[in-house]
């Protein structure tokens, strides 16, 4: 074990050059990164109940000014809010560009529907709906914010499941006929069984063609009271936390760039493969997400194809395919001589397939392809005292294998992740030659790129960690082809 390495945490880099590891210090200290082009005002349009509009509002005026931690919590886990004028050098209204509420009674009769894809589908047009009115009288607005009651968080998911409501189920079978064919009678519309069983996933893929990115916050979320659990409410992070994470995302969906890495390595990419089943037997729907050297995510669209592979969880392309996606991730960079692409993907990769991304490549650039998983047989590192395993532990098997600590006890903030013992990530370079140790850096620096936050870091890097939630949108409906490829749409 003496070859074990602990990486620094990644610096980030913020207006006027300033350094540092954690976002929120940054921010306090130096102000987001693009000081100069940053949006002066973040406009946005609100839709929700008439509650679910008020609390925003609350919510709104309460983080315009300082919000400090309460003297029994930890400001270093908990660091003060200092406003988001402040922090964002940017102004947030109270008021909204454009507002409108929805009937609360139409929405939780749409929301009990005992059929999952017409119950989702309908609640998902109520608000979909009112987007498009808004998006039509031209409203200035840089950002949608949807205020979900928690009835629709609780019934309007894959995994919901309640008693009672109106209508009645349909059956596994029936579901995956209905896209392909009309009733004698139509009762139903076809359409709504190809969308995603999931109101996140399924409002994202729907309100694209709208160009306006998507903030979803639950209403209870915007609770001002403390973080304990009073009358049956959910239990919530301090006010500053959620103030922290909810301006984030608004100021990087309104076209604002918080942060980026700094010190990478220029002429470097790295790029995310995934695959995602779609509705349609024997077809999966490839994606990519790239990051380069300035830390901006850009999603790929893929071809479709029967990519799997009889062992569960595989999937491979063809070499042309192949080819195509690296080809269009590329094109999306800026012009400049590219050195190196790292391809991170989940399964392994053929020979064929390797043979399509390298043909994608330019002259002179150097592929690598690291798959990067969750280590699954159960390895644990143990250190001694009451705290795991540091956050940026690297253990390198072999010169082409290795893992690496994403999560894990941070001396910055004097706490680990959860109550589990911390699970490494396994690299495996399964093509190509590069430095393993290179590898494991940029990968741990990779965790630091998700704005729909404001944390120190993630447990995997942007190029895996966010495959799901990309894929479901990408595949919810499968004639979505003018997807956006900016990844606020996704987040």
């Amino acid at each position: 074990m003496n070859n074990l390495t602990v990486f620094a945490e990644p610096k980030l880099e913020f207006a006027n050059g300033g350094i540092l590891e954690h976002p929120r210090d940054g921010l306090t200290l130096f102000g987001p990164l693009d000081s100069k082009t940053r949006p002066e005002e973040l406009s946005y349009a609100i839709i929700g109940t008439q509650s679910g509009v008020a609390a925003f509002g609350d919510f709104a005026r309460a983080i315009t000014r300082p919000i400090l931690t309460d003297d029994h919590l930890s400001d270093v886990l908990w660091p003060h809010f200092p406003g988001f004028e402040e922090a964002f050098h940017a102004g947030l209204s109270a008021e909204p560009a454009w507002t409108e509420e929805l009937d609360t009674l139409d929405l939780k009769n749409a929301a009990t529907e005992r059929d999952d894809h017409k119950r989702i589908f309908e609640v998902v047009s109520i608000f979909v709906n009112r987007m498009k009115a808004a998006n039509v009288s031209k409203t200035p607005a840089r950002v949608f914010v949807v205020v979900v009651p928690d009835f629709v968080y609780t019934n309007c998911r894959s995994v919901s499941r309640f008693p009672g409501g109106h209508g009645h189920r349909i059956s596994k079978r029936e579901q995956r006929l209905r896209p392909l064919m009309l009733d004698f009678f139509e009762a139903y519309e076809p359409e709504q069984y190809s969308w995603s069983l999931d109101f996140r996933y399924q409002i994202k893929a729907r309100a694209m063609d709208l160009g306006i990115p998507v903030q979803i916050v639950r209403e209870s979320t915007l609770r001002l009271a403390g973080p304990g659990r009073r009358g049956g409410w959910r239990q919530l992070t301090p006010l500053s936390d959620r103030a922290w994470n909810l301006s984030t995302a608004l100021y990087n969906k309104a076209g604002g760039k918080p942060w980026k890495l700094h010190a990478v390595r220029e002429g470097v990419c790295h790029v995310g493969v995934s695959f995602k089943d779609t509705d349609v037997p024997n077809t999966v729907c490839s994606f990519a997400q790239m990051f380069g050297d300035d830390g901006d995510g850009t999603v790929i669209l893929g071809d479709e194809g029967d990519w799997a592979s009889p062992r569960k969880g595989e999937y491979h392309l063809n070499k042309e395919s192949a080819a195509r996606l690296l080809s269009r991730a590329l094109k999306s960079l800026p012009d400049k001589k590219l050195k190196e692409v790292f391809l991170h993907c989940r399964s392994p990769v053929t020979e064929e397939e390797f043979a399509g991304y390298q043909a994608a490549c330019p002259e002179g650039a150097r592929l690598a392809v690291i798959r990067v998983a969750p280590e699954r047989t159960g390895l644990r590192l143990y250190r001694g005292g009451a705290q795991p395993v540091l956050r940026g532990t690297f253990w390198p098997m072999s010169p082409k294998r290795g893992l690496l600590w994403c999560s894990g006890f941070k001396p910055r903030l004097r706490v680990h992740d959860g109550p589990e013992v911390p699970h490494p990530l396994y690299l495996d370079v399964q093509h190509g030659d590069c430095d393993l140790e290179q590898v494991a850096r940029d990968i741990f620096a990779l965790t630091k790129v998700n704005y729909n936050g404001c944390s120190l870091g993630e447990n995997q890097p942007a190029t895996t960690h966010l495959s799901r939630v990309v894929g479901e949108i990408l595949a919810s409906h499968r004639t979505l082809r003018n997807c956006k490829s900016e990844f606020k749409f996704y987040i």
